[in-house]
């Protein structure tokens, strides 16, 4: 015989979980003794819920394994949330395991109409998560419970990966099973598969397709990782001899292979924006199009191509935002396989886009994100310049973790990814205070490797406490606080639609405590990096062993360029512009010169 709560991290550390996010509770109290007595799994506490969760799922992106989580009863499992929702939106598995209140008190077990809570902090967080978990359950049956774990596990990481929550009373937790008598799962009733009867046929038409084309283009992202087709993509793209560019998950392929020609999206850069939208055929493979890559005039979006969009989840190829011509529901690696097969055998000719390729590459070259005016135009310091800095000193080893907005979007823009380096931020929340925790999660994951946590002075005070864990485990993050004076975002949309600040900055009602001070009195070394004459600073932090706080003041006045932006016509209309019409707008002529297709009239 066994308790419940042994045989369940017992089970986990049988197959490969070593690390487990988590608060304390005494909703979860067998599920926490457990963890104890479990010397194959290492446990990180952490000082609130939604920071453990954000932590399993930075590490879960750098492990590429599922990332586990417990927390108790009531609030802990909603402090939770926020950070599951992430996960579901980015396809990121995780496993919740949550404590519940005892059977006897669960206001399931009783039919009463309007009844608000039974159990001591009782929640019904079941069907709080439903909406944002691929399974969840309440795990009442003690015989049950390697079923649960089984199935979890398996769809976790099964066909679109996502989290998984179980939910066990404590009284559950606390029973005594015999593990011959659990029942089993069998993945059969998930089935989770493609029919690739047509498959070798579709990849015949996506080539020929490119054969035909005279400007194709490859545009890829996150599901090329979650399929861990890194390197597949790179033989198929030699082979291809075709651009690529990236869409937000920017470390899926190198930018300085040949083929790379930019970023595309609408806080992507110049060259991918040039090159996708010049394209008269695009292979879209592992990203699911949001707003952030086709904007709100998706209409235009590659206007003039024919577009095959290859992705794990139906429902993906099926929105109203993207209209795609070759719809293939299939996992991204599976395709790239059969790729890479037809290439070897067919007659293909990639010389003959040397001129396309080299007109792209033009863009790359004539359109960097860094300018002049970034270095020399200010006595503040350019976040373009300094980021743009920073990622030069990063070998690919160096793991960078970002916070949404400055830290995010200038970050990514300036990027030039060497191989093996990651790069990434929550983008489906995008919540202020994704940054230190997915930071810790991923120095978990990749033990004694520095992490680099890039987060603004807002975001970094959503979960400011986590400091503590990094002081704790002594974990080798630098955190960068990007200080642009409060919620720059906020402020631009507020300077461009109204008259007035509301709640983004100091004068406005929002302020921020002085992060040295903050640091120093945690314990961490703390630096202060202000003006353009900042490298030797740099240096010294990034050479140094341990956690540093860097407090760097930034100019207030740098909004993010380029940018798709709308555009006010002579006649006062306001309208979205296509995305090779990027902020700060180009001479009509100078941006004619950069279009092989005709020109929107408005």
């Amino acid at each position: 015989m066994i308790k419940l709560s042994d045989f369940i991290f017992k089970y986990l550390a049988d197959n490969g979980v070593s690390d487990i996010f988590l608060v304390t509770g005494g909703g979860a109290m067998h599920l926490n003794d457990s963890i104890g007595k479990e010397k194959r799994i290492n446990y990180i506490c952490n000082h609130h819920e939604q920071a453990s969760a954000i932590a399993a799922e930075g590490y879960a992106r750098v492990k590429d394994s599922v990332g586990v989580i417990n927390v108790t009863s009531g609030p802990g499992g909603i402090n939770a949330l926020n950070g599951v929702f992430g996960a579901w939106t980015d396809s990121i598995p995780l496993l919740v395991l949550s404590g519940q209140v005892k059977r006897e008190t669960l206001m399931s077990g009783y039919n009463i109409p309007g009844l608000r809570q039974l159990g001591d902090q009782e929640v019904d967080i079941i069907r709080m998560v439903q909406g944002i978990t691929k399974y969840a359950v309440l795990v009442t049956e003690p015989n049950s419970i390697k079923y649960h774990l089984q199935r979890a596990l398996h769809l976790a990481m099964a066909g679109r990966p996502g989290p998984c929550w179980l939910d066990i009373p404590v009284d559950v937790q606390g029973s005594m099973i015999n593990e011959e008598d659990l029942f089993e799962y069998d993945p059969k009733e998930d089935q989770i598969s493609f029919d690739l009867t047509n498959l070798p046929d579709y990849c015949q038409q996506v080539i020929q397709k490119i054969k035909d084309s005279e400007r194709p283009a490859l545009l890829v992202s996150t599901g090329i990782r979650l399929a861990r087709a890194t390197d597949l993509l790179e033989q198929v793209a030699d082979k291809l001899g075709i651009p690529v560019t990236t869409a937000w998950s920017h470390d899926v392929f190198p930018h300085d292979h040949p083929l790379y020609c930019g970023k595309q999206g609408t806080i992507g850069d110049r060259p991918g924006n040039f090159t996708v939208q010049n394209a008269d055929a695009v292979l879209i493979v592992g990203s699911r199009m949001p707003i952030r890559q086709v904007s709100y005039n998706w209409d235009n979006f590659a206007r003039c191509a024919y577009k095959i969009q290859v992705d794990v989840d139906q429902a993906e190829l099926s929105k109203p935002t993207f209209k795609v011509d070759l719809p293939l529901h299939y996992d991204a690696k599976v395709f790239l396989e059969e790729m890479n097969r037809q290439l070897d055998q067919l007659d293909y000719n990639a010389s003959k886009y040397e001129s396309w390729l080299n007109w792209c590459k033009q863009r790359v070259d004539k359109y960097p994100v860094l300018q002049a005016k970034h270095i020399n135009g200010s006595e503040n310091l350019n976040p373009y310049y300094f980021l743009y800095t920073l990622n030069r000193q990063l070998n690919g080893k160096d793991v960078i973790v970002c916070g949404d907005a400055t830290a995010c979007i200038v970050t990514f823009q300036t990027s030039y990814i060497v191989k093996g380096q990651r790069l990434f931020s929550n983008s489906g929340s995008a919540s202020m205070g994704y940054d230190l925790p997915a930071a810790i999660g991923a120095a978990v994951a990749n033990k004694g490797q520095r992490i680099i946590c890039l987060a603004g002075d807002g975001s970094i005070q959503m979960n400011i406490q986590e400091l503590q864990t990094v002081v704790h485990y002594q974990l080798p993050i630098k955190i960068f606080i990007l200080n642009n004076g409060g919620y720059l975002s906020i402020k631009s949309t507020q300077n461009s639609f109204f008259k007035q600040a509301v709640g983004s900055g100091p004068e406005s009602g929002v302020s921020f405590p002085d992060m040295e001070k903050i640091g120093n009195a945690y314990g961490i070394p703390s630096f202060r990096i202000e003006g353009n004459n900042f490298k030797d600073t740099l240096e010294k932090v990034l050479a140094a062993e341990g956690p540093a706080l860097i407090n760097v003041i930034l100019d207030e006045q740098q909004l993010f360029e380029p940018k798709l932006s709308s555009k006010q016509l002579p006649d006062g209309r306001m309208v979205s512009a296509p995305l090779e019409d990027m902020f700060p707008f180009l001479e009509k002529e100078e941006l004619m010169q950069n279009l092989l297709i005709p020109a929107i009239k408005f």
